[in-house]
């Protein structure tokens, strides 16, 4: 396993506006706005799940200047329009975080992927390079209404703070999904999402909360907000972002280091340094990195009551 560097990271997690841009040059625009908002205050920022999906009813049916009739449209229609343009929306993105000189984890976006729809969470370099990750549980929205498919396994990503991993969203809620991540040396998961309902959040949140004391690492969430009715796929938006550790020595009673104001538009920085990871590890009141079962939990059987 990869040891954590010494280096602490400042970390920005926007709470992303939905709105309605004129088309990936204004998303691109937008996207310039919010980062300068972050400059000197974070090194890495985090956008969440999805947040281009703004983007939908823009690219449907648009004319020669980019814009599109101020009619309604469907999930399909947006979701088809989204993934005929990824290349040059991921290429905004992309020049976003150059543009810049930060590094960004754009949200996600739809692309097509051998004959699928996938959802693809790209992290870029100030300079430039991309790596990728996709989502891996769909939720029965996406799998059943959207047509958007299980993505690639996990991967991890070696940054100048050391490994860091990404969950996206309903990935959070499963354990084994952030583990193996946790297990390849990762000392930090980001988790960008996109819950409509307050039940939604919690879930992400909860979940959040609970990857990090069970893997004692940190895990930061950050939500698309606002309310989009001219968007089929992105109408309601709720939640607000986070940063949980573990509820150890050294760390808050409740495990949380930063969290934003429910369903505001806002950035929320906070500074993760790793070496509280190293520590807490060894000298933590329990051990759950280490004691995490490593062989298979047989079934449980009937107790006899005597």
């Amino acid at each position: 396993m990869t040891a954590p560097p010494a280096r602490p990271l400042r970390l920005g997690l926007l709470q992303y506006p939905v709105e309605r841009p004129a088309g990936i040059a204004a998303f691109g625009a937008k996207l310039d706005r919010w980062i300068a908002q972050a400059r000197g205050q974070a090194e890495l920022l985090v956008l969440p799940e999805y947040a281009c999906v703004e983007l939908g009813a823009a690219l449907v049916g648009c004319d020669d200047q980019g814009l599109a009739p101020p009619a309604a449209t469907d999930e399909a229609t947006e979701l088809a329009a989204l993934v005929a343009a990824a290349d040059d929306i991921l290429a905004e993105m992309r020049a976003a975080a150059m543009r810049n000189a930060t590094w960004l984890l754009a949200g996600t976006l739809p692309v097509r992927a051998g004959g699928r729809v996938v959802a693809r969470a790209p992290l870029i370099a100030p300079d430039g390079r991309m790596a990728f990750q996709e989502k891996r549980s769909m939720t029965r929205f996406e799998s059943e209404r959207w047509g958007v498919s299980a993505g690639a396994p996990p991967n991890v990503f070696d940054t100048p703070w050391g490994r860091i991993g990404i969950a996206i969203c309903y990935d959070v809620e499963f354990p084994k999904l952030v583990r193996v991540q946790v297990e390849a040396g990762a000392w930090l998961i980001l988790a960008p999402s996109c819950t409509d309902t307050m039940h939604g959040f919690t879930r992400v949140r909860a979940s959040a909360a609970a990857r990090a004391i069970e893997n004692q690492c940190f895990v930061a969430c950050t939500p698309t907000v606002g309310e989009a009715p001219w968007s089929a796929a992105l109408d309601v938006n709720r939640g607000y972002a986070a940063v949980f550790g573990p509820a150890d020595h050294g760390f808050p009673e409740d495990g949380v280091l930063a969290a934003g104001t429910l369903d505001t538009a806002q950035w929320v920085f906070c500074e993760l340094d790793p070496a509280r990871i190293a520590e807490v590890r060894v000298h933590g009141a329990v051990r759950n990195h280490r004691d995490w079962p490593r062989q298979p939990v047989p079934p449980p059987r009937p107790a006899e009551f005597a």
